[in-house]
């Protein structure tokens, strides 16, 4: 194609990139604004540990049940509308958990919240590889790392929120209004994708190539310790370490921002160090956070601890889909199959975090999420190669297979 033509298209992909830079961000508020008031609706709806971990199972399963129709979706109503539609319902449901007033509102409002977060989450990731693709380089790294940026800011609001004690109810609903006017907006901006009108639509289900599920499995440990890290980090500070409200949620606050600044330089990091290392040394202070954290009794360095797992696992997942895309003939299918895997994994985190401290402590709870972490180190290898191609040395994949614009 003549390269006037691509420097013609090369504004409209920047503002996509934008765009959906600005959705990842946006699905990431939702997501920090809810997990500091977690304590607060744990307490207003009178639930032990267990019962608090059983609600949150709900979310994962409304997400395992709705992602795989996400797809679907997109091919019926087109990628961006869908995404408009899905992401509105997200940050929408963001105000369903504190108006519930007992563990049975609370479960069905997790559902719905669980469902709107996994086909929302299919959606926006989609539309981020296309955007990649045509580009011809890497932003996923960079995606992710402003969805932990919105995490951040979400958070923030809610430290705030705790700190000045807050209706939740009053927080979230304000919050859930605010994030649903800024997805549309930012949805605005996205790729219009729609298929041809001899695509036949999605199936609803589809089996991973077993290499992805290899991968998915190094996916698994990250998304699990930074599920049990964002929605139990408030609760350990206040009950474990004595923490106040504000303190409390501050431990979130901490493990965001890690999150944050690690994966917005992520790209510069394996560019330099390669995938395999990348990950493995991640692994390492990751377990380091998880052992300070399973033995904290003092609440710096409980904080210090969930920061430190935040480092740890900040790349792994974007390396996943990277690693995920070359592992077989049908890259969709398999970076779809790793990410069911890894943002399951994230949503059934809390609940099984919740399960075992009602049966034992939290802190034999962060244990389990230290094995895992270490597990990051052990496996890291599964991403050296992936359907016979080297990843440390193939820097930039997407440039030698990207459509032209």
């Amino acid at each position: 194609m003549p390269k006037t033509s691509t420097r013609k298209t090369e504004p409209r992909l920047r503002r996509a990139h934008l765009a959906i830079a600005a959705v990842f961000a946006v699905h990431g508020a939702v997501t920090g604004s809810f997990a500091t008031r977690i304590p607060w609706i744990q307490e207003h709806a009178g639930l032990s540990a267990g019962q608090l971990g059983f609600a949150l199972v709900f979310a994962a399963v409304g997400a395992s049940v709705a992602m795989p129709l996400a797809a679907r979706i997109a091919h019926h109503l087109g990628a961006r509308n869908a995404l408009r539609l899905l992401l509105g319902l997200w940050c929408a449901s963001l105000a369903l958990p504190a108006l519930a007033p007992g563990l049975g509102w609370l479960c069905g409002a997790m559902l719905v919240y669980g469902a709107s977060a996994g086909m929302a989450d299919v959606v926006m990731n989609a539309q981020g590889v296309e955007v990649e693709e045509r580009l011809g380089r890497s932003i996923m790294s960079g995606l992710h790392g402003m969805w932990s940026a919105g995490t951040l800011l979400g958070s923030l609001f809610g430290v705030m929120a705790a700190h000045t004690e807050l209706d939740a109810r009053v927080h979230l609903s304000a919050a859930a209004l605010l994030l649903v006017v800024l997805g549309l907006l930012a949805c605005g901006g996205v790729l219009d994708l729609r298929p041809s009108p001899s695509e036949e639509a999605p199936a609803r289900f589809a089996l991973p190539p077993r290499a992805a599920l290899v991968i998915g499995a190094i996916g698994f440990c990250a998304v699990f310790a930074e599920g049990a890290s964002m929605d139990w980090s408030a609760v350990y500070l206040r009950d474990i370490a004595g923490a106040s409200p504000g303190v409390a949620a501050a431990s979130y606050t901490a493990f965001a921002c890690t999150m944050a600044v690690s994966r917005l330089a992520g790209d510069l990091v394996v560019r330099r160090f390669g995938p395999v290392r990348t990950v493995r040394f991640g692994g390492l202070l990751a377990t380091v956070g998880g052992i300070l954290v399973a033995t904290a009794f003092t609440q710096v360095t409980a904080i210090v601890g969930f920061a430190l797992i935040g480092v740890g696992i900040a790349v792994v997942v974007p390396l996943c889909f990277a690693a995920a895309g070359r592992s077989g003939p049908n890259p969709s299918q398999a970076i779809a199959g790793v990410a069911t895997v890894t943002y399951t994994s994230g949503l059934v985190a809390p609940a099984a975090i919740g399960s075992i401290a009602q049966a034992s402590s939290l802190q034999i709870s962060f244990g389990l999420v230290t094995m895992l972490a270490a597990g990051l180190a052990i496996g890291a290898g599964v991403l050296r190669t992936a359907g016979g191609v080297t990843v440390e040395r193939d820097r930039n994949p997407v440039a030698a297979t990207a459509p032209q614009p």
